[in-house]
């Protein structure tokens, strides 16, 4: 028998979805410890590094405080000249060592950011290659994206610039208060009070900020997700004309985080605007020359000790705004590390402690059910043999399972219950990339890389030779398209169209299944959408796949697989109807309403 058509339907079952990812929360620091413990060594000393550069820092400051007071104790400036000329030396002293502290800092910290990226990358690539591939349709591009870019993009920000800004901040501080503490502790504690309440109300205005950020992320999200949905359909949105429901969505995520960013900026807009007052330099100045004033008239205060706060003190705010930025930065990335973890301890698809090899080609579907949710169920208790060298037909309406009961084949998802096997083997014991090799996988989603035609074609077994590759396309009738390129079999696909009709794609898909010689075919909406000449060329395709095969082919036009050896009908996950289409014809169920219906639509 040779398969005819196959038509689209929408790739997700209609079954329960699969539960949602837990959303983001603001954890402890232990997810970022643990994934920034290979560059521990680096980053503490990154950390000393930034402490003795702020330190030094603060020598130019000092310097000059010290040359104004003792110039104006003595106006006398040959009588000061040695005197200031030493501390000229110990703030360019300063200067230069700030410098070169901060630059390797800065360096040591960029190395151990390029080196536990790589790490971490290769640590999500390599998990990504043994979840269970269902996984992905549950979670989405957008969430993996997220995951992969933005994440990461948080934990660079932290162990190339936050850590250091902290540190850096904090020891500022110190050095200056300690400084002005030795110049006049009453001094000191007044020009210290204004970053103290500076501190308190900005901790006011951040008092919610775990439930904020976890809002805002989870909106951001949303709107991530979308903006890939609607990228990834573009050609389908805009011929059925879905693109307002697909920007609702995405209008819908946009508020959602613009409501969230709204009730937080409301709840913070008078402590966030206390803390700006209070780090501005000017208030640090009015409340130190006004302490001053009291302290100098009073007699307890000489007026060339109060220069050091003009000159030192009222640069100790500008320290917060590291501090803060920071420390932002370390929130985020705490919640990063949470969810980069998360996808690291995925659990794989579980491997056979015993593994078998199966023999032959033959498939048992013995009382298989399944279910996404624990609750409602996809596929109820199937039971069906598909023999080698023959076609079996999976056919009914919208929402009956079919999709899904090809997805368990694969083990794209474990069953519930019930077994699938292969030669005689439960496919569980049944080595992942065994049972993958056996099988060939055409679906109505074509997926192109960014490289050669000859490459995406060798992805069906990657040790084919050139001439074997052009052999698999002559056999798919998509040679002489290759040919046409502007560079043949040389030509770079650009992962999205590549330049070629919808059946031209789908054509070279076919010739990655060909190359790859598997035993077991499984067809899933295989042209799906397609024009009549580009479905009847797929169709000429298909006719060289599945010579010999062991043939399961999802369809939804039922005149397509009329030549079938056995159909079988499905029903909100249950198996109706099994048997030819003669007979089920006959049988006046199910199947015959469903051929009846289409007739009679082909015929008006």
């Amino acid at each position: 028998m040779t398969t005819t058509e196959v038509i689209h339907q929408s790739p997700a079952p209609a079954a329960a979805p699969p539960p949602e990812e837990p959303g983001p929360q603001l954890i402890s620091t232990a997810a970022a410890a643990r994934l920034l413990r290979p560059v521990r060594l680096h980053l503490i000393t990154c950390a000393v590094l930034s402490a003795l550069g702020a330190a030094a820092g603060f020598a130019p400051y000092v310097a000059i405080a010290e040359i104004a007071r003792a110039v104006i104790a003595n106006p006398n400036v040959a009588a000061q000249a040695g005197l200031v000329w030493t501390w000229v030396g110990i703030g360019a002293a300063g200067a230069l060592a700030r410098l070169l502290l901060l630059g390797f800092s800065s360096h040591i910290g960029h190395y151990a950011d390029a080196e536990i990226l790589w790490d971490i990358r290769t640590r999500i690539v390599a998990r990504l290659g043994v979840v269970p591939l269902g996984w992905f349709r549950s979670v989405g591009s957008g969430q993996i994206k997220k995951v992969m870019t933005d994440d990461l993009e948080e934990m660079h920000h932290l162990i190339a610039h936050a850590l250091g800004e902290i540190i850096a901040g904090v020891t500022a501080m110190l050095v200056g208060f300690g400084y002005l503490i030795f110049v006049d502790w009453r001094m000191a504690l007044v020009t210290v009070a204004v970053p103290l309440l500076m501190m308190i109300s900005f901790r006011v205005a951040m008092r919610s900020m775990t439930s904020h950020m976890t809002r805002l992320i989870e909106a951001e999200g949303r709107i991530s997700a979308a903006s890939v949905e609607y990228a990834d359909g573009i050609a389908v949105v805009k011929t059925f004309g879905s693109g307002g429901r697909i920007l609702d969505r995405f209008g819908a995520a946009v508020r959602e985080q613009t409501a969230a960013m709204k009730v937080w900026v409301d709840e913070t807009r008078y402590s966030s605007a206390l803390s700006q007052l209070l780090s501005s330099e000017m208030t640090v100045l009015t409340v130190v020359l006004a302490a001053g004033v009291v302290f100098v008239g009073s007699g307890s205060l000489a007026v060339p000790d109060l220069l050091p706060f003009l000159v030192v003190g009222i640069g100790l705010p500008t320290s917060f705004t590291p501090i803060i930025n920071g420390i932002q930065g370390l929130r985020k990335a705490r919640m990063a590390a949470d969810r980069i973890e998360t996808l690291l301890h995925k659990e794989p698809l579980p491997e056979p402690v015993r593994p078998r090899q199966p023999q032959g080609n033959r498939i048992e579907l013995d009382h298989v059910s399944f279910s996404y949710d624990g609750v409602g169920q996809a596929v109820h208790d199937i039971s069906a043999v598909c023999a080698p060298g023959t076609v079996t037909a999976v056919v009914g309406p919208s929402g009956a399972g079919k999709s899904t009961l090809a997805c368990l084949l694969p083990r794209f998802y474990d069953t519930t219950s019930g077994t699938i096997r292969v030669g005689g083997v439960d496919i569980r014991e049944i080595p992942t990339t065994t049972l993958l090799s056996s099988m060939t996988l055409v679906f109505q989603e074509v997926v192109l890389l960014r490289d050669t035609v000859t490459e995406n074609i060798r992805i069906g077994r990657p040790t084919a030779t050139d001439d074997e590759v052009r052999r698999a396309a002559k056999a798919a009738q998509i040679h002489d398209v290759v040919e046409a390129l502007p560079n043949g079999y040389d030509t770079v696909l650009d992962g999205g169209t590549g330049g070629l009709s919808g059946g031209e794609r789908q054509r070279l898909t076919i010739a990655r299944a060909i190359l790859a010689a598997a035993p077991i075919v499984i067809l899933d909406e295989a042209t799906a959408a397609l024009d009549p000449d580009g479905e009847a060329a797929v169709q000429d395709a298909l006719s060289e796949l599945v010579v010999g095969k062991t043939v399961i082919v999802i369809a939804h036009r039922l005149h397509t697989i009329a030549g079938a050896d056995q159909i079988l009908v499905m029903d909100r996950g249950r198996l109706v109807e099994s048997g030819t289409h003669t007979s089920l014809r006959a049988a006046g169920g199910l199947y015959a309403r469903m051929w009846r219906a289409q007739q009679n639509g082909d015929q008006a």
